[in-house]
C-alpha cells in the first residue's frame, strides 16, 4: 500500500524527523489560507501517488498566497501519469544548501533491511544507481539487533555529511528505521533530505509503502488507503480476497497458488504468448470467489482468450467448475477459454466444463499452446 507524500511525512514526524510546516489543501482557497498561515513562500505540491511529479508540473513555488492559490488551482486540475490531482500540500519553503537521498527498504537476496544513502539526493535513485552506482551507500541492518549508532555515523562520513550534523543525521535515521519497522514498512524514504542553509537537516519529501499482509496490524493505516489511485479491478480483486497484478499481454490467466501462478505466466511466454495479468484465487476458493475473478479478468478489453491453471489439492476442481460456469452466465464472455484442472474432483470438474463447450487440457504445456492459439485465432 502506498502512502501520499503528507501521510508519509506525518508518520516521520511521530518519529522526531524534521519536516517543514505545511498542511494539505484540496481547493484553491484552502491553499491560500495555509499559505497565509505560513506567511511567506511556499511550495505547492500535488499529491499523487507516482513519481515525475516535478517533471509533469505537479510542483510549484509560490512567492505569496494568491499566487499559492493560483498555482494551487491550476494543479488541482492536472493528471499526471493517468492520475486526477485531488489534493496538493502546502509546504513552506526551505532554503536548500544541498540534497541527499535517504531511505530503508527491503534487501530480499541478504534476508535483511538495508539503509541507503548518496549525496547525489532530489533525483530518481535508479538515474544515480546506473550511471554513478559508487555514489550510492549501503549498510545492512540486523533485525535482530536494529540499527546501531555507529551505522548511522558511518554512512553519515561515507556520504561527507558536516560533522556538526552527524547527531542530527543519528537521530533521523533512528527515526526512520523506527517508523519503518514499526509500520510493517516495504519502504521508508526521503528524497531529498536537505541542508538548509542555516545548517539544519529537514526530510522535504517523504514515502513509504507498508506491506499489504500486515495492515491486519495498522487498522489506523489501512484506512487512509487512496483507493481512487488504484486501477479498479485491483481494488476489486482486494476486496474478493484474491491477488492480483494487471500486465500489459492478451491472455487472461487464472491460477491457485503464486508459485503456480508465475510458471504458468512463464509457459504462456515460452510458447509465444503475453499474460494478461497475475492473479491467484488462493487455496479453497469457492464458486463465489472464482467468479469474481473471472469477471475482473473478463472486465479488461485487452483479452482475447482465458487460461485456467488449477491445482485441486485444498480447491476442489469441481467447485472451480461451477464458479467459472457461473461467470460466464454473468458476464457472458466472447472470448474463448482453455482449462486445466488437476488433482481434487478433476474429472467431475473437466466434464462440467466440456459439456458448457469449453475447451480443457491435462497438462499445463498443452493448455498454453492452446491458449496462446486462441489468442492469436
Amino acid at each position: 500500500m502506498k502512502l501520499h507524500e503528507y501521510q508519509s511525512k506525518a508518520i516521520f514526524a511521530k518519529y522526531g524527523i524534521p519536516i517543514p510546516k505545511g498542511r494539505v489543501a484540496a481547493t484553491a482557497d484552502e491553499a491560500k489560507q495555509i499559505a497565509e498561515e505560513l506567511g511567506g513562500r511556499v511550495v505547492i505540491k500535488a499529491q499523487v501517488l507516482v513519481g515525475g511529479r516535478g517533471k509533469a508540473g505537479g510542483v510549484k513555488v509560490a512567492k505569496d498566497a494568491d499566487e499559492a492559490a493560483e498555482l494551487a488551482g491550476q494543479i488541482l486540475t492536472m493528471t499526471i501519469k493517468g492520475l486526477p490531482v485531488r489534493k496538493v500540500l502546502v509546504d513552506e519553503a526551505a532554503a536548500i544548501a544541498h540534497e541527499i537521498y535517504f531511505s530503508i527498504t527491503n534487501d530480499r537476496a541478504a534476508k535483511k533491511p538495508v539503509m541507503i544513502a548518496s549525496a547525489a539526493g532530489g533525483v530518481d535513485i535508479e538515474e544515480v544507481a546506473a550511471k554513478t552506482p559508487e555514489k550510492i551507500i549501503k549498510i545492512h541492518i540486523d533485525p535482530l539487533l536494529g540499527l546501531r549508532d555507529y551505522q548511522s555515523r558511518d554512512i553519515a562520513a561515507s556520504i561527507d555529511l558536516p560533522r556538526e550534523l552527524w547527531r542530527d543525521f543519528s537521530r533521523i535515521a533512528a527515526g526512520l528505521w523506527q517508523a519503518y519497522k514499526d509500520n510493517d514498512a516495504e519502504l521508508a524514504e526521503i528524497n531529498p533530505l536537505v541542508i538548509t542553509k542555516d545548517n539544519k537537516l529537514v526530510a522535504l519529501d517523504g514515502k513509504m509503502l507498508i506491506d499489504d499482509n500486515a495492515l491486519f496490524r495498522h487498522p489506523d493505516l489501512a484506512e487512509i488507503r487512496d483507493v481512487d489511485e488504484e486501477a479498479p479491478a485491483e481494488t476489486e480483486a482486494r476486496r474478493h480476497g484474491l491477488s492480483f497484478i494487471k500486465l500489459d499481454g492478451n491472455i487472461g490467466c487464472m491460477v491457485n497458488g503464486a508459485g503456480l501462478a508465475m510458471t504458468s505466466m512463464d509457459i504462456v511466454k515460452l510458447f509465444g504468448g503475453e499474460p494478461a495479468n497475475f492473479l491467484d484465487i488462493g487455496g479453497g476458493a469457492g464458486a463465489e470467489k472464482v467468479a469474481a475473478a473471472m469477471r475482473i479478468i473478463l472486465a479488461d478489453p485487452n483479452v482475447k482468450a482465458v487460461l485456467f491453471n488449477i491445482f485441486g489439492g485444498i480447491t476442489r476442481c469441481d467447485e472451480v467448475a461451477r464458479g467459472i460456469l457461473t461467470a460466464m452466465e454473468e458476464v457472458k464472455p466472447k472470448v474463448p477459454m482453455v482449462v486445466r484442472l488437476v488433482g481434487t474432483n478433476a474429472e467431475e470438474g473437466r466434464k462440467l466444463l466440456e459439456n458448457a463447450n469449453m475447451i480443457t487440457a491435462e497438462t499445463l504445456a498443452d493448455a498454453a499452446r492452446k491458449a496462446v492459439a486462441a489468442a492469436k485465432g
